[in-house]
């Protein structure tokens, strides 16, 4: 059986109290809030500024006193919502009326969204139902409705109904979606009419522009690409050798691994989109290869964090079985899905993203590894090619079958090369420091926001 960790082991005491000593509880309250974010293009409308950061006000300050609804199709750990929640504590910063309501719920009370909507009350966004009379009152009041996902495009018509000529104006429609299922006319068919599109690439957005016009024959609304950026509690973790090294050793601990063996993680849910089978097949393979080389390197780990202890799924089982047949046990190690990604970023050595298919929308935890000086191994699809410089911050790979044996080719770099290793990981971090960086994101969103609230008031005046 390979190895597991549940990770962030709170009763270890002597490495609870040690990092505690390290952090402050801010920085820890801020690992459970992150998100994503990104700029992409229609014709395309390309927000690119890069800001001096510093201690400048909000670039959203006029957003004060402003009522923003955000409409989310679901409330998890997934990505969207995250990033959506990220937006909402970014506007209450700057004084906005922020209300969230969650299209699809779970019937029974659920441990995740009783935690989450805890976490918004705490820091002033009004939650409430997405059917009732007050969800349509404040979409008729507010100065702007944030739609987030393709998905989310129902709501308007199951609740809003004769209303939704007039809130169309002034949505913006926030899209993360790569996937071909989601081009249903009936989620998106008021995509043309809204005051804008706001996605996370420029590849997904270039994919929306001519998904919508060749299958659906409707044309997007103005679009604009906003890449994501890490928040300052990430980055200051991240920027905490001290930290790190107290994180790094907990980690390696709870796994069995040494300080001086190299370890290569995918953080993801585990998922076949996400690639975890073609990893392992691409981590075994490498293995040989050194076995067959006679290369000296130290022992090599794989970490797949994104496991789900409580309901392994089959292509779960599948991953397991493929460690145990291969006889690789000790060598692998599931870690559960977990939102403090930064443990773990400060144990490994080099973080592999391999999204399948048209890769990912962003790929937040990209951008979250090089603030961590971590070298990336991603595939050459979505958003990984406008984050990952091929060669300089780490190394690209075609995606699908094609993909495992450059993948595991790769591996035998990185793990033959420790300078190489190093320096790949420190660009990554100076890219990061000049362009993925909160205030970075902030700015590009407040760009958005104002010309959306613009197009909407021009509307409202005709």
């Amino acid at each position: 059986m390979a190895k597991h960790s549940v990770g962030w082991v709170a009763s270890q005491k002597r490495w609870l109290l040690a990092f505690l000593v390290m952090l402050s509880v801010s920085t820890l309250i801020a690992f459970f809030i992150r998100a994503a974010f990104d700029t992409c293009d229609r014709s395309l409308d390309v927000v690119d500024k890069r800001p001096k950061i510093g201690a400048s006000p909000s670039p959203l300050r006029f957003m004060k006193s402003k009522l923003v609804l955000l409409v989310s199709h679901e409330l998890s750990l997934s990505g969207g919502p995250l990033l959506l929640m990220e937006l909402a504590f970014l506007l209450r910063s700057v004084g906005a009326e922020v209300c969230w309501i969650t299209i699809q719920k779970p019937v029974d009370t659920d441990e995740v969204v009783y935690s989450l909507e805890h976490k918004m009350l705490n820091r002033g966004v009004q939650v409430f139902s997405s059917r009732g009379q007050e969800a349509v009152d404040t979409a008729l009041k507010a100065d702007l409705v944030v739609l987030n996902t393709a998905v989310s495009g129902k709501w308007l018509d199951i609740v809003l109904k004769e209303h939704v000529p007039r809130v169309v104006p002034k949505v913006l429609w926030w899209i993360h979606e790569m996937r071909g299922h989601y081009f249903k006319l009936d989620y998106v068919k008021h995509l043309p009419f809204v005051a804008g599109a706001m996605i996370d690439s420029h590849v997904t957005a270039q994919y929306w522009e001519n998904r919508t016009r060749e299958r659906l024959r409707i044309k997007m609304p103005q679009t604009h690409v906003v890449h994501l950026g890490n928040s300052k509690e990430l980055m200051d973790v991240a920027e905490d050798s001290v930290a790190k090294r107290v994180l790094r050793e907990h980690v390696r601990e709870s796994l069995g691994m040494r300080s001086e063996d190299i370890v290569f993680a995918i953080i993801n849910s585990v998922s076949r989109g996400k690639g975890q089978d073609l990893f392992l097949r691409s981590f075994y393979e490498s293995l040989q290869l050194i076995q067959e080389k006679k290369l000296q390197v130290p022992t090599m780990h794989a970490v797949i964090v994104g496991s789900d202890m409580t309901a392994q799924t089959k292509f779960e089982s599948e991953l397991r079985n493929y460690v145990m047949q291969k006889k690789i046990q000790d060598r692998v190690h599931f870690v559960n899905k977990t939102l403090t990604v930064a443990p773990y970023l400060a144990a490994i050595d080099v973080l592999v993203q391999n999204s399948q298919a048209r890769g990912e929308c962003f790929g937040r935890i990209t951008i979250e590894a090089m603030a961590f000086q971590l070298p990336v191994l991603g595939t050459a699809a979505g958003g990984t090619t406008e984050i990952v410089v091929n060669g300089t911050t780490g190394f690209l790979h075609p995606a699908g079958k094609e993909g495992v044996t450059p993948l595991a080719k790769n591996i035998v770099k990185l793990a033959t090369h420790v300078e190489r290793r190093l320096t790949m990981g420190k660009r990554g971090y100076e890219r990061v420091k000049e362009r993925f960086l909160e205030p970075h994101m902030a700015d590009r969103i407040a760009t958005v926001l104002k010309e959306v609230l613009h197009r909407s008031k021009s509307h409202s005046d005709s």
